[in-house]
C-alpha cells in the first residue's frame, strides 16, 4: 500500500502499512503520526522495569502486560501506542490492538516537544475498560496516577519517593517505585518533566 495521504485511512489500512515500516506509528485523527524515535536510556530502563514487575505479579491470571509495540484503539479510527499497557482481554495471537485495556502507562519524555502525552490523557480516561493511567516522571522517583473510583469518576494522586507504592486495586496488584526505578540514576537537581508539562 502506498503512503498518500489524501483521505482518512481505516485502522485495518494503517497497520497493513504499518507492518512494512521501520519506525513505530500512531493513527490520530485518520492518518499515520510518526512517534519519537531514540528515547534515552533512563526511558527504557523504566520501561522494561515495570514490563518485568507488572508480568511478575500478573503471572496465572487473566491479565498481562504488553509494550509500545501493542496498541490501543482509544476511539474508532485511533490508534495510541502508550510505553506499557495491561490487556485483561482474550488474546489473539495475530491481533494489533488490546482487547481489554485496564492500565494504560507512559513514561514522559524529557524533550517538550513530546509533552503530546497529556493530550491523550482524555482519550485513554475515555475507555470504559481502562480503570488505571500512569504518568512516570523519569528524573525523580514521582508517578501521576488517575484512578478510576466505584462511582466510574477519576481521582488523582500523585506518588512520591523510593519508598512508595502505587496500589492498583482493580489488578489486585501494587506497584513499589523501588522495583519501577530500578538501577535508575537520578540528576542531581532534576528538572521534572511533569511539573514543566502542568505549567
Amino acid at each position: 500500500m502506498a503512503e498518500p495521504l489524501h483521505r482518512k485511512w481505516t485502522v485495518r489500512e494503517f497497520f497493513a502499512w504499518q507492518e512494512k515500516q521501520a519506525d513505530r506509528y500512531e493513527l490520530v485523527d485518520g492518518f499515520p503520526l510518526r512517534m519519537m524515535a531514540g528515547a534515552k536510556n533512563v526511558h527504557d530502563d523504566i520501561v522494561v522495569n515495570l514490563v518485568a514487575e507488572l508480568r511478575t505479579r500478573l503471572r496465572g491470571g487473566p491479565c498481562r502486560p504488553f509494550t509500545g509495540d501493542g496498541a490501543v484503539e482509544t476511539r474508532p479510527g485511533q490508534i495510541r501506542r502508550p510505553d506499557v499497557g495491561v490487556d485483561c482481554g482474550s488474546r489473539d495471537p495475530e491481533g494489533t490492538t488490546a482487547a481489554l485495556p485496564k492500565l494504560i502507562i507512559e513514561v514522559l519524555s524529557p524533550s517538550t516537544r513530546d509533552f503530546d502525552t497529556f493530550k491523550k490523557l482524555d482519550e485513554y480516561k475515555a475507555l470504559t475498560s481502562v480503570d488505571a493511567i500512569i504518568l512516570i516522571e523519569p528524573n525523580e522517583p514521582l508517578a501521576l496516577a488517575w484512578m478510576r473510583d466505584d462511582a466510574a469518576q477519576w481521582r488523582e494522586q500523585r506518588v512520591r519517593g523510593m519508598e512508595a507504592v502505587i496500589d492498583l486495586p482493580n489488578l489486585k496488584i501494587s506497584l513499589p517505585m523501588a522495583a519501577i526505578f530500578d538501577g535508575v540514576k537520578f540528576p542531581s537537581a532534576p528538572r521534572l518533566v511533569a511539573d514543566e508539562a502542568a505549567s
